[in-house]
């Protein structure tokens, strides 16, 4: 019988295979408003792996909109000549979740290249530093990120970075919970077992941003 680590790392699969389809199918171009973007990537979930189910909102955040975190609903923009965007989807196989953030630019400016491939890198260095530690709490582990992210020479972009993944529907995520998230009050070790006594497991999410130049980038999978 498959671990809920093996499930979860299955469910990751295959929602990596839909970003792989979203990269294939050419569905990123300019002209196209963020819902359109958000209901043609579900089209194509629905289609090739037969996505019906998302346990949270898809966000898709196009130019000055990746400056905004996951709870805000901006108006919507449209994907310009030169953009960078993003996406954040967390479909559901088999009442296992799923949960993938990833950036894409639009063009060849320098600075959304270098802010993609940043929040990517930062995302694997922060994952390394976790695999190492036996014992820490959100609000630490999210201090460590602050401290990687100012190394980089970015402004993070939102209160927390990353939450608890599960079975679906896991242990809800609700607002001043905070022992769900990598936040700065979780004083919690991120290690302790879940009410049951079985492993938790995370989500570690990377929001850099750039406020001057209204910009920002997104990097999300399982910490494990």
């Amino acid at each position: 019988m498959s671990t809920t680590i093996e499930k979860l790392q299955d469910a990751e699969a295959k929602a990596l295979d839909l970003f792989a389809a979203i990269e294939t199918n050419n569905i990123i171009r300019p002209g196209k408003a963020e819902k359109q973007l958000s209901d043609e990537v579900f089209e194509l979930a629905s289609d090739l792996f037969g996505i019906k189910k998302y346990w949270h909102k898809r966000l898709v955040r196009a130019g000055a909109n990746t400056l905004r975190p996951y709870h805000e609903n901006p108006p919507e923009l449209i994907v310009q000549e030169d953009d960078i965007l993003f996406f954040d989807f967390g479909p559901v196989f088999e009442d296992w979740e799923a949960d993938i953030g990833r950036t894409y630019v639009v063009g060849n400016d320098p600075i959304k290249h270098k802010l993609k491939n940043d929040v990517e890198s930062a995302w694997h260095e922060a994952k390394d530093w976790f695999s190492k530690q036996s014992k820490v709490t959100g609000a630490e582990f999210y201090q460590y990120i602050m401290e990687l992210t100012r190394k980089y020479g970015w402004a993070f972009g939102g209160n927390m970075a990353g939450h608890l993944i599960g079975n679906f529907p896991h242990e809800k995520l609700e607002k001043g919970n905070y022992g769900l998230y990598v936040h700065p009050e979780n004083h919690n070790d991120m290690f302790l077992p879940d009410a049951n006594g079985n492993p938790r497991h995370w989500i570690l999410e990377i929001h850099f941003v750039d406020r001057e130049k209204q910009i920002g980038g997104f990097y999300e999978q399982l910490l494990a």
